[in-house]
């Protein structure tokens, strides 16, 4: 696995594993929503700058984003879609 497919890898787990959409880190870290993705395909190259913004994003220190899987460690799942607010039925009155 490249650096680059290692950091986007990184990226993915550690934003699944905060329940934080790519639109959400991207907008915490000050980045478009579409970088985030870019990040998480590996086909961006990004700066130490970028990985200390979003490590402060997710209250995780840069190196995470170099760890290595384990063998045979499967991509982490996709968040549920959807972004409906769950209302109350008092509120629908």
């Amino acid at each position: 696995m490249d650096v680059r497919a290692l950091v986007g890898f990184n990226l993915r787990r550690l934003r699944i594993a905060h329940e934080l959409s790519q639109e959400g880190v991207g907008l915490m870290a000050g980045f478009e929503p579409s970088y985030v993705g870019r990040i998480e395909r590996g086909t961006e190259n990004v700066t130490v700058g970028t990985l200390d913004r979003l490590a402060t994003v997710l209250q995780v220190p840069v190196s995470a984003f170099f760890t290595v899987p384990a063998e045979g460690e499967a991509k982490p799942l996709v968040l549920k879609p959807g972004r409906k607010r769950k209302t109350s039925s008092a509120a629908k009155q």
